[in-house]
């Protein structure tokens, strides 16, 4: 019997990544997975050992890179507001580097993300825990005022997300000439939203009086 050909987990996890964002958890299929990856089904299975395993190990991954980036960016020395600009520019590079991205995490919350696990979820909670962090290293400072991390996260991480994974979307409509988006580029948006940003979290000028916290 001839051996199975060789494949890096790497490449298997990027074919898992296309077939995952085309067709979502349920409408994945391993075959074209093998495929796309150009090995048979039992090299996938030695990296692997099912559809789900290299679901979470894909998704693990990918929510493990986005923290990194956002942990090195809330342990710099640059002002706060500063940070937020920078985290807001690396989500927005992220999603545009890893375009699957999007698609599957709509379609994993629609889901109620039935196939996360402890380890996944885990590894999700690093992307909005080094925005927290960022969130109260400036109201620590006075930067910002007082605010929910989470609720900061998601006000301003969501919409960059939804925006940058609806242009497919956006494009139909220019092209049919219903919305005139031609003038709104991902950069203007980043840029809008980085303004918008800086303007939610604003301190309240009373608030302002007297040391900043310890």
């Amino acid at each position: 019997m001839p051996r199975p050909r060789r494949a890096s987990p790497d490449r298997i996890l990027a074919a898992a990544a296309t077939e995952f964002a085309a067709r979502g958890y349920a409408g994945a299929r391993v075959d074209r997975i093998a495929r796309r990856a150009r090995v048979n089904k039992a090299m996938l299975y030695y990296h692997f050992r099912s559809k789900e395993e290299l679901y979470r190990t894909l998704l693990r991954q990918t929510f493990e890179r986005a923290g990194e980036r956002l942990r090195a960016i809330a342990a710099s020395r640059a002002a706060p507001a500063e940070k937020l600009d920078r985290a807001i520019e690396g989500i927005a590079a992220f999603v545009a580097e890893y375009a699957f991205f999007p698609s599957i995490m709509l379609r994993e919350v629609a889901e109620g993300g039935a196939h996360l696990d402890r380890r996944t979820l885990a590894a999700l909670a690093t992307v909005p825990a080094a925005v927290g962090a960022i969130v109260a290293q400036g109201t620590a400072a006075r930067a910002f005022r007082e605010v929910h991390p989470l609720a900061a996260y998601f006000s301003i991480f969501v919409p960059v997300v939804v925006y940058l994974a609806g242009a497919p979307i956006r494009q139909e409509l220019a092209a049919r000439h219903l919305v005139n988006g031609a003038a709104l580029s991902a950069n203007a948006f980043v840029g809008h939203m980085q303004d918008a940003a800086r303007r939610a979290l604003a301190p309240d000028p009373a608030t302002l009086q007297g040391p900043p916290h310890r």
